[in-house]
């Protein structure tokens, strides 16, 4: 009489270990809204750098704003302070108003660079670009004069004023400043991206088609902190100058 023995599954060398699916399985669940939303690293880090920018800058205004508010010494009418005197007349914001028209033309130009470069038209792309940055040139160039009337002429500095507030030095110059390095900073990323399209450095062929197939995202990239630096100016332009 044989005695029958219950099969033992047979085990596989090929058989994966049971961690190793759940780790897959994890892996998956975290890429999964990269995957959903098709978003590369790189703009993903831009955005989150321009998210913590943002607090910065929130916190910096917000501070300006709880000091002006409370501040018991008269605060600098900006119309005076920043006026420039134009046939022995002075002409109130004018030139914030210029400043302000270039930077808000150079969001133009790196709009039409991003299109450009997505019709991977690179010449025209990085052209604008640097159109983009001599705006931005501009900009910084007519901010350095403004800081030296200021300091110069008016004996504004960071811990003293003479037209009112003390605290009107500090501020301007800390948020303006950091502003301003902010678009300086942009220039040269704007030049460096722009040189390196030219020199083709984003191009490259799909190997199945022959065709031109190149990445050139990274201009959209650099467009979206350049964006970034225009939206803040205009918050600065409202809170500083209007206020």
């Amino acid at each position: 009489m044989s005695i029958a023995t219950s099969p033992t599954p047979a085990t596989t060398p090929d058989a994966a270990p049971a961690g190793d699916g759940r780790l897959r399985q994890l892996v998956a669940d975290w890429s999964s809204d990269r995957q959903a939303f098709q978003v590369s690293w790189g703009k993903a880090m831009m955005w989150i750098f321009l998210l913590s920018d943002t607090f910065i800058f929130s916190c910096f205004l917000t501070g300006y704003m709880t000091v002006r508010i409370s501040s018991t010494i008269p605060w600098p009418n900006p119309s005076l302070v920043f006026s420039l005197k134009i046939g022995g007349v002075e002409v109130p914001l004018l030139l914030i108003a210029i400043m302000t028209f270039v930077l808000i033309s150079s969001s133009g130009t790196m709009a039409m660079a991003v299109n450009f470069a997505y019709r991977r038209e690179r010449v025209r792309a990085a052209i604008l670009m640097f159109v983009t940055a001599g705006f931005g040139v501009c900009f910084v160039s007519m901010q350095v004069f403004e800081w030296s009337k200021l300091i110069l002429q008016e004996g504004v500095r960071p811990w003293g004023n003479p037209m009112g507030a003390p605290q009107f030095g500090s501020t301007f110059f800390m948020i303006t400043g950091f502003h301003g390095l902010h678009v300086s900073a942009g220039v040269i990323y704007l030049v460096i991206v722009a040189v390196r399209l030219l020199k083709g450095r984003y191009d490259s062929v799909d190997t199945a088609s022959g065709k031109p197939a190149g990445n050139y995202q990274i201009v959209e990239i650099a467009g979206l902190y350049w964006h970034f630096v225009d939206l803040v100016w205009v918050f600065i332009f409202a809170l500083f100058y209007l206020w």
